[in-house]
């Protein structure tokens, strides 16, 4: 048997010829070298040398699966790069470790409790590897005969795959030809196929036909041809959440619920049963226990009721590391009327280790902007850069990163591709940032309804010199 795995969590890539571009979308890591030391400028994150040197530590920890039910949070002012460390953290984890990343204020549902929407969010965070063997017919493809009928029938084939020590030809019936299809499969691809669902695999080109793929694109991958027998016994490992368990065992939803997204309330009883047959799966060797991350955003929007639910939850056997960020500083918990740091009660900050982190400089900020131009395909003469980054500087670097597509559009009208300084400067007149935002609410008060509902309906100017024009209206 084969000691290889091949892992059954499979990545669409549809949309892979997509430029889906969000605030992130250009962090691929946390920027940290083999020893955890952060570089100044790396995988799209810049800056924050403490906080990524932390958030490696932690990576270290979810790793090595020894540690759960840790809380970290990381506070700071906005624009700081919280969420960035959160993704990036994700990124380095990779595919086989279940991140769940949800804003406070999603548990707040018509539909759900409160724990429940906390309960379902912490145990899609926990991962259960479950191994079984399988046979696969693994080989590179020497050819494929697909005979199509005239009249739109029966589709039938012959495929003839071969290892260095043998080859076979094998029937096809309609349900493998049209999975062929749909992975695209020639002749000279090295292939995998599980016998007892059928799923086929693309491994990669094979080398021994390197030369005819002169016009290849630079990701296209190269594999040796296998060795050995054709049909081969192999270990799978499938990797789901526990909360998917939970869905497909919910006698209530069901299976498609995964589909549809409709979980609603799950018995506690029925997880209760699972989290012991797991723990059965668990002591026989069939399954291992994967913890993976829970990263909450703008912690600050739960109230107390929640955090007594996560601070019981930390407890638990089965519980991941919980990350949170806040921008808030001493301000009330929800729910109360007591002042606390970050508006997280003190028993659940004495729990948490704090990460901070600072504004950035300027020159972090140029570089941030350079990055997110080039993601956005954006292309700066140097002193829209400079003006980009004093923006930065005095508003804030959210403004700033808001500004670069924006002002593509401006230099797009006047049929350029580049982004010029006059391009900046027209965008920033033409869009306010929160604080010249707030100078105009000043000037102009009288226009607008006040918190007692007070509001000007006359022609009255900003300093309310024509107030003998103006019509006050009082609302209940």
């Amino acid at each position: 048997m084969s000691s290889n795995n091949i892992s059954t969590k499979s990545s669409s890539k549809d949309l892979s010829g997509l430029s889906l571009i969000a605030a992130h979308s250009h962090i691929t890591g946390l920027g940290l070298d083999d020893n955890l030391q952060p570089k100044e400028s790396a995988q799209g994150m810049v800056g924050q040398m403490k906080a990524r040197r932390a958030a490696g530590v932690v990576l270290k920890m979810i790793q090595a699966g020894k540690i759960s039910g840790r809380a970290v949070l990381l506070a700071g002012p906005p624009s700081t790069g919280k969420t960035a460390i959160a993704m990036g953290l994700a990124q380095n984890l990779g595919s086989e470790v279940p991140f769940t990343a949800i804003a406070a204020s999603e548990i707040y549902s018509l539909e759900l409790s409160k724990t429940e929407s906390l309960t379902q969010a912490f145990r899609k965070s926990i991962g259960i590897r479950i191994k079984e063997e399988t046979e696969i017919i693994e080989g590179e493809v020497v050819e494929i005969q697909i005979d199509r009928s005239i009249t739109g029938g029966h589709k039938q084939g012959k495929l003839t795959i071969k290892t260095t020590d043998m080859e076979t030809i094998y029937e096809l019936g309609t349900k493998m030809i049209e999975g062929l299809t749909k992975e695209k499969v020639l002749a000279g691809d090295v292939i995998s196929i599980d016998k007892a669902s059928g799923k086929i695999t693309k491994l990669g080109k094979s080398f021994t036909r390197a030369r005819d793929y002169d016009a290849m694109g630079p990701e296209t991958k190269f594999v040796q041809c296998p060795e050995g027998e054709l049909q081969k016994r192999k270990e799978v490992v499938h990797t789901v959440s526990l909360h998917d368990i939970d869905v497909i065992n919910s006698r209530q939803q069901g299976f498609l619920a995964l589909f549809s997204g409709d979980t609603g309330e799950i018995r506690s009883e029925i997880r209760d049963q699972i989290n012991t047959k797991v723990a059965e799966w668990k002591e026989e060797g069939k399954a291992e226990i994967v913890l993976g991350v829970l990263f909450i955003d703008e912690v600050h929007m739960l109230d107390i009721e929640s955090f007594s639910f996560i601070n019981r939850a930390l407890e638990d056997e089965y519980s991941p590391i919980v990350i949170m960020a806040t921008n808030r500083g001493i301000s009330k918990t929800r729910g109360t009327n007591f002042k606390s740091p970050h508006g997280l009660p003190i028993d659940l900050l004495d729990r948490s280790i704090i990460v901070h982190t600072s504004n950035y400089n300027a020159d972090e900020i140029r570089t941030i902007l350079l990055i997110r131009a080039t993601e956005e395909e954006v292309e700066l003469t140097d002193d829209a850069t400079q003006l980009l980054t004093k923006i930065g500087q005095e508003t804030s670097l959210r403004y700033a990163s808001n500004l670069i597509s924006v002002s593509q559009q401006i230099a797009l009208k006047r049929r350029s591709n580049i982004i010029d300084l006059a391009d900046i400067k027209r965008a920033y007149t033409l869009f306010l940032d929160s604080e010249r935002s707030v100078q105009y609410l000043e000037e102009f008060s009288n226009q607008f309804v006040d918190e007692d509902g007070n509001v000007n309906l006359g022609n009255g100017s900003g300093n309310g010199s024509s107030q003998s024009h103006a019509t006050s209206m009082q609302t209940d």
